[in-house]
């Protein structure tokens, strides 16, 4: 995926998550591109993986020869075979390349290698020489055999036709690869399986070239709810691997995103909500606990007062018909002024309408940064927590991250909590500009959001994380005195 570059620190940390997931066979990079993929191989291969690990490799016995150099038990060999790209990319004959590939394929073999041959551009190549191409492979000692959609130009029904043809003449394991060019990656590979694919190519999130590849997430849940299809994979594990992913990558998951996208278990009409609230299967094809996540009412204008009144028991809070009327149109009408109507806000507005105290677990009693030019940006922060104080410093690249980093330790210290996403959703205009900052927080199985508005974006960071924090330890102390 342009744009990212992983470590082989970095790789080898997804390699454990993946193995952990339940995948069966790990590309862990081309052992040939660089040292750093060589070296993340080389440390993967040292770890006892219970999946199989794979190195990509081209049609060259020097790719095949970093390979057993990365100590893999198996190559994926990428063979072009496209007339548009025999005639462009490699400017060879259609019989040269398939005297390359069975020449490889037989080194890679001789070598007691697993071999994956894969037709590259195998959607636009034509199928008798696709045939031949994989038959001369299998021939020669592929173990498996691959078609690549890869500029994403199959059609589900397409893409059922030439793996169904393939499958009726091969015997040996069937992949299918796709990329996600026109959105059908995950259509096309379900189509794949359906037509008696063994095997699917997939990526976490759908990272990949271009408009990226076929998602893991997606791939195995469409297989197992629509197609009936089981896999070894834990599913519970796959928005915990989808986090790491993300985070380890820099790429932000999208909201609507499906299976582990922050909206693909929220709700927020207040019609679904009420419908939830009595039946999950109204709106939701299978529980997010499947996949490791949580339902989440989402406060905002189309909410209901189902909606509101549910995320208010959480918070321990139980107003009356007339109150919960009072709550619901305060929430609206922040809504209708085009503001993100936070966990936090929803807190403030119901306290103030049940006349309750504002009193805060968590009370900020003194910041101080230091920046500059030729300085380690660096932020203390003393807290007062339930009566006593805490403190803890931390650097970053910057005042703001020098604070959020002391606070996300303090917020670890007392109860675990973590910061999951920052945003600065809009700044005003002129000197005396005003940030507003938006944050999500993470305690255990539960998330909140929260805002903070200065003229100061240290301030205003710290009041979101701050104000989040006292949200999530509301919810915790309500359940602890539940409980007792």
């Amino acid at each position: 995926m342009p744009g990212v570059s992983l470590t082989p620190e970095k790789k080898l940390r997804i390699a454990h998550m993946l193995d952990e997931l339940g995948v069966n066979v790990i590309e862990g990079g081309f052992a040939r591109v660089s040292e750093g993929d060589l070296q993340a191989l080389r440390l993967m291969a040292k770890e006892g993986l219970k999946a199989e690990l794979c190195s990509m490799v081209r049609a060259n016995k020097g790719d095949v020869d970093a390979a057993l150099k990365a100590e893999v038990q198996s190559i994926h060999l990428v063979v072009p075979t496209s007339q548009l790209h025999l005639k462009y990319k490699l400017k060879k004959e259609p019989e040269e390349i398939l005297s390359l590939s069975q020449e490889v394929v037989e080194y890679a073999k001789d070598h007691g290698l697993v071999v994956e041959l894969s037709a590259e551009d195998g959607s636009r190549t034509d199928v008798d020489f696709l045939k031949r191409f994989f038959s001369q492979g299998i021939s020669a000692g592929a173990d498996r055999i691959c078609l690549c959609d890869t500029v994403g130009v199959l059609t589900p029904p397409k893409a059922f036709d030439l793996l169904s043809q393939l499958r009726e003449k091969f015997q040996v394991p069937l992949s299918i690869h796709c990329h996600d060019d026109f959105g059908m990656a995950v259509a096309n590979t379900l189509e794949g399986l359906r037509a008696g694919a063994d095997q699917a190519h997939v990526t976490v999130n759908g990272l990949g070239e271009r408009a990226g590849n076929a998602a893991l997430e997606e791939v195995v849940v469409g297989a197992r709810y629509l197609l009936n299809l089981d896999s070894s994979i834990t599913f519970n594990k796959l928005y915990e691997v989808s986090r790491l992913v993300s985070r380890l990558t820099g790429v932000n998951v999208q909201p609507n995103k499906a299976v582990v996208g922050d909206n693909a278990f929220a709700h927020e009409s207040g019609i679904h909500v009420h419908a939830i609230l009595s039946h999950p299967l109204t709106y939701e094809p299978l529980s997010p606990d499947v996949v490791g996540v949580k339902r989440r009412l989402v406060v905002g204008k189309h909410v209901g007062s189902a909606g509101i009144e549910a995320l208010l028991r959480e918070l321990g809070l139980k107003p009356t018909p007339e109150q919960l009327n009072e709550i619901f149109l305060r929430v609206k009408k922040l809504g209708d002024r085009g503001k993100t109507v936070t966990d936090s806000d929803l807190q403030a507005i119901a306290e103030a309408v049940l006349g309750l105290p504002s009193k805060r677990t968590i009370v900020l009693k003194e910041l101080t940064v230091v920046t500059g030019d030729k300085v380690t940006p660096t932020a203390s922060v003393k807290l007062e927590v339930d009566g006593r104080e805490v403190v803890e410093a931390g650097i970053g690249i910057g005042p703001v991250d020098a604070a959020i980093n002391a606070i996300k330790k303090l917020g670890a210290s007392i109860a675990d909590i973590t910061l999951e996403e920052y945003h600065v959703k809009s700044i005003t205009g002129g000197t005396d500009a005003v940030v507003e900052v938006i944050v999500k927080l993470r305690r255990g199985d539960r998330t909140v959001t929260a805002s903070g508005a200065r003229g100061d974006i240290v301030m205003a960071s710290v009041e979101a994380v701050l104000s989040g924090m006292n949200t999530l330890m509301a919810e915790w102390l309500n359940k602890e005195k539940e409980n007792s």
